[in-house]
């Protein structure tokens, strides 16, 4: 299955989907996110966001916890497996060049899974995601790690092009950083107060998932 995630191009090829399932990044991103939720919860459920929903499989896991969840997609193929597999869901079209906040309200949690390296305005993404998020709330944000370590484990190893590579259409085209993407989320008011590293050990992990929150 190949993952669908906010286009950097409006006129960009759609992503294609075959089915509502988790791909091979949820098994080790979920137990994270999960506990994130629930160590933040002060109520029975919370009211989150998905943003960049894709087929819809989080969504729902999210939804199985007793949160209530609503979520955006560009991919119009993601958004149909969506609706058909999760008919009980509010996932729609749209993504964060669009005013969400207006259009849906604001929410105790967004959750943005493997979405930032894919999005060409990345401060246009994390305005729109600080608007959607009530005083008090927080944003969850993973995305590939990249890190002196990792990096140099791809260079000796020879993957370095493999992993960069400019040959998947509408792939990765911004790889962030700890500092980096701190950096963007505080720009847009939030103060980050969690780092995670997930998928393999932490010098060398798949994935990075910060914990942001909104706090005026």
């Amino acid at each position: 299955m190949t993952e669908a995630k906010l286009q950097s191009d409006p006129h960009s090829r759609d992503y294609v989907y075959v089915s509502a399932e988790h791909s091979h990044a949820h098994a080790y991103l979920l137990p994270c996110i999960e506990s994130i939720l629930s160590q933040r919860k002060r109520s029975e459920k919370l009211r989150v966001f998905d943003l960049g929903c894709g087929n819809g499989s989080v969504a729902n896991a999210l939804c199985a916890l007793g949160h209530e969840v609503v979520g955006v997609d560009p991919s119009e193929q993601g958004i149909m497996e969506a609706n058909r597999a999760y008919p009980e869901l509010r996932l729609e079209k749209g993504s964060a060049y669009d005013p969400l906040a207006q259009r849906y309200d604001r929410f105790d949690a967004v959750v943005s899974l493997e979405v930032v390296e894919h999005v060409y305005a990345p401060r246009v993404y994390a305005r729109t995601l600080a608007d959607l998020i009530r005083p008090g709330g927080f944003a969850v944000i993973s995305t590939p790690y990249h890190g002196y370590w990792k990096n140099l484990a791809l260079a000796l190893t020879g993957k370095m092009d493999r992993h960069f590579t400019a040959l998947w259409d509408n792939g990765h085209i911004k790889f962030w950083s700890v500092e980096t993407l701190s950096s963007l989320l505080t720009e847009a008011g939030l103060e980050v107060r969690e780092v995670h590293r997930v998928g393999r050990v932490p010098a060398l992990a798949k994935s990075m998932v910060l914990v942001a929150e909104k706090t005026a």
